[in-house]
C-alpha cells in the first residue's frame, strides 16, 4: 500500500532521537517526548511547496501537529504545510 499526500500536506517519517541519559538514569521510552524531526517521503500536489521542500529532507515540525498513522509496521505522519517549521541542513 502507498500512501500520497494531497494538497499542502506532506508525509513524513519520524526520526527516533536518541536514548536520553541523566547521570546513571536512563530516561524511559514513555517518559519522552515524542520527537519533532522527520524525513520527507511524499509531498502533496500544491506547486508552491513543491518548490520549499522534497522528498528526502529532514524537517522540524509543530509539537502537537499532524496525524500519526502506521502503514505495514512503519510509522508516518502527515502534517499540512503550516506544521513545518524548518528545514535541517
Amino acid at each position: 500500500m502507498k500512501i500520497k499526500p494531497i494538497d499542502d500536506r506532506v508525509l513524513l517519517e519520524t526520526l527516533e532521537s536518541e536514548e536520553k541519559k541523566v547521570g546513571n538514569i536512563i530516561i524511559p521510552d514513555t517518559a519522552k517526548e515524542k520527537p519533532q524531526i522527520g524525513k520527507i517521503i511524499a509531498v502533496g500536489n500544491d506547486e508552491d511547496l513543491q518548490k520549499i521542500v522534497k522528498k528526502g529532507d529532514k524537517v522540524v515540525y509543530a509539537k502537537y501537529g499532524g496525524t500519526e498513522i502506521e502503514l505495514e509496521g512503519n510509522k508516518y505522519l502527515i502534517v499540512q504545510r503550516s506544521d513545518i517549521l524548518g528545514i535541517i541542513e
